[in-house]
């Protein structure tokens, strides 16, 4: 085993990658992953127990967003993408939002107003 890790740190000099720094970048995917899986092990706990509907809804919806930013920010490389793809994604995030909001703020008949 010792021989294949040798082979790859060769190849990745002969690249001019450092294997410093690919074991960096390797650490970071493997913590990205850990945290995910812990993610999804909340995510299971907590759908055991019984709590209101509005509690259950927030807490699924913001243990899945720090999940699909970890999966779109590392395993998608948008962390290090400029600031014009930064730019476009969040003016798609602004209108999935307001997509979202639209049926709340077009409802006149009291639904949403309890």
């Amino acid at each position: 085993m010792t021989s294949d890790h040798a082979a790859t740190s060769d190849h990745a000099a002969d690249l001019g990658h450092d294997p410093a720094e690919i074991d960096k970048h390797v650490r970071v995917y493997i913590t990205v992953f850990v945290a995910l899986m812990v993610l999804t092990i909340v995510t299971v706990a907590i759908s055991r127990y019984h709590f209101p509907v509005p509690i259950a809804v927030t807490v699924a919806l913001i243990v899945a967003t720090v999940k699909g930013s970890l999966v779109a920010c590392y395993f998608m490389h948008l962390i290090s993408e400029k600031k014009l793809i930064l730019a476009v994604l969040a003016l798609t995030a602004a209108f999935f939002v307001a997509l979202l909001a639209l049926p709340v703020l077009t409802v006149h008949d009291g639904y949403w107003i309890h």
